[in-house]
């Protein structure tokens, strides 16, 4: 027999392929001069060990499709923004024509009639030409952020593109297109927990400030920190540029702020105050009865109470908590309002590999034997860490489709199966179990051997 060792890439002839050297025993010349049906056997050998690399290469084949589902937002928000700025424009035009167009109209029939001077036509001329100039200066700002917007969108096509170019798992573009993706879900999750320059500095020293959502998020950090802070003028002036939307999508976010801005008046127990809040009321509460009254209700019950008072719902309205309630609820609106996702992409991606992992054992109430003293290993579970413990709690249990037992399951009085053996090993090496007693590795009760009852599996 002759020894023949591969370690060349069946597809393209590279030798620098998995790393793995495979040795095929083929028959020599003189062995099939004595037997020539070795050479079928070898023939037949050769092609099922091609067949096991093809498989091989087939269970490593990339589908980018499961891969763009997690990244959906990543195109999403572009648009959603370009959107946005073309409903800016469209206004902004609207707006300047309902004024320019009757205004010139005016001025005409003013000018050929005789009604006003020259030196008046000439100055609404002027008014206009000054309104037109600032048009057109804040459609070039627009343009420059659509122009902006639209290089982002193609830098996120190329590199969602550059991942159908990609054949296998196992080819060396995919590592390094998984740590570009890695950098962006770390990234988005540093943004989201509020680090916003260090997610700005990781991004400049990846170079990937286009494929994530630095300005979003900045500006949409700003004013939950305002918010936190006790002031309302950012979050209403949020609201005040995404009016229409809000209006469409029945939001209620601007409805609370401005009852937060009456609560603020009626804490003072100023006299004066109160008289202001009751003004208030009438302007921005009172015009949503139909869709707030039970709140409008409460609001107006709120004149006759201290802050101090006990009396519920109007403690909990005078609770300096209402101001994180707002700010939870500003970022809930504004990531539907841009279908941002409401979890950060690093958590949904998690996921999958956490319920792969997850068992019973644990979220046990117990405490496991990893984190017992007496323990002899250390467990390397993720699932366990306290990083992941609270992440995967929501997580389904791995499924399983094939069950491993012990040769010889015992049950413990507690309802807990081990294997015999296993288990008196386990109890000897942790020292503080008398002789003839076994010890629960996850419990830590400890019983008689005699207790122990075996376990048939029909």
């Amino acid at each position: 027999m002759e020894a023949v060792n591969v370690n060349a890439c069946p597809r393209c002839g590279s030798r620098d392929w998995t790393g793995r050297s495979l040795r095929i025993s083929l028959p020599s010349t003189s062995c099939l001069d004595r037997n020539p049906r070795l050479l079928s056997f070898g023939l037949e050998y050769k092609s099922q060990t091609v067949f096991n690399m093809a498989a091989e290469l087939t269970s490593t084949k990339l589908n980018p499709e499961s891969h763009i589902i997690l990244d959906q937002p990543l195109l999403r928000l572009p648009h959603e923004l370009v959107r946005r700025n073309f409903k800016t424009v469209q206004r902004a035009v609207e707006r300047e024509k309902e004024y320019v167009i009757p205004a010139l109209k005016e001025t005409a029939s003013a000018s050929l009639s005789n009604t006003q001077t020259p030196d008046q036509t000439l100055a609404a001329l002027d008014a206009m030409i000054s309104r037109m100039q600032g048009l057109k200066r804040k459609m070039e700002s627009l343009q420059e952020e659509e122009k902006e917007i639209h290089n982002q969108s193609r830098k996120r096509i190329q590199h969602l593109e550059a991942l159908h170019k990609i054949p296998s798992l196992a080819d060396v573009k995919y590592d390094q297109w998984s740590r570009v993706r890695l950098d962006r879900l770390l990234i988005d999750h540093m943004l989201r927990s509020g680090y916003s320059e260090s997610a700005k500095q990781l991004a400049q020293d990846r170079g990937v400030e286009d494929l994530v959502d630095l300005g979003v998020f900045t500006q949409c950090q700003r004013v939950v920190d305002s918010l936190r802070r006790g002031e309302t003028k950012e979050a209403l002036q949020w609201c005040g540029e995404n009016k229409a939307a809000l209006k469409k999508s029945q939001h209620n976010l601007e409805f609370e702020l401005r009852l937060q801005q009456y609560i603020e008046m009626v804490r003072t127990q100023d006299k004066s105050k109160k008289i202001e809040a009751i003004i208030h009321a009438k302007k921005y509460l009172i015009p949503n009865h139909q869709s707030q009254n039970p709140e409008i209700m409460r609001a107006a019950g709120l004149l006759v109470f201290t802050q101090d008072t006990r009396a519920e719902p109007y403690k909990s309205l005078f609770a300096l908590s209402r101001w994180k309630y707002l700010a939870r609820l500003f970022i809930q609106t504004h990531h539907e309002l841009l279908s941002l996702p409401s979890q950060p992409l690093l958590h949904i991606a998690l996921s999958a590999g956490l319920s792969a992992l997850k068992t019973p054992l644990c979220h046990s109430a117990f405490t496991s034997s990893s984190s017992n003293s007496q323990s002899t290993s250390t467990s390397v579970c993720p699932i366990c860490s306290t990083e992941l413990n609270e992440l995967a709690r929501k997580m389904p249990y791995a499924h399983h489709s094939k069950s491993y037992v012990e040769s010889d399951p015992i049950v413990l009085p507690n309802g807990r199966v081990y294997g015999k053996q296993r288990l008196i090993e386990i109890s000897r090496k942790m020292g503080s179990v008398e002789s003839g007693n076994v010890k629960d590795p996850t419990t830590g009760q400890v019983f008689q051997e005699s207790e122990m009852k075996k376990v048939y599996i029909m």
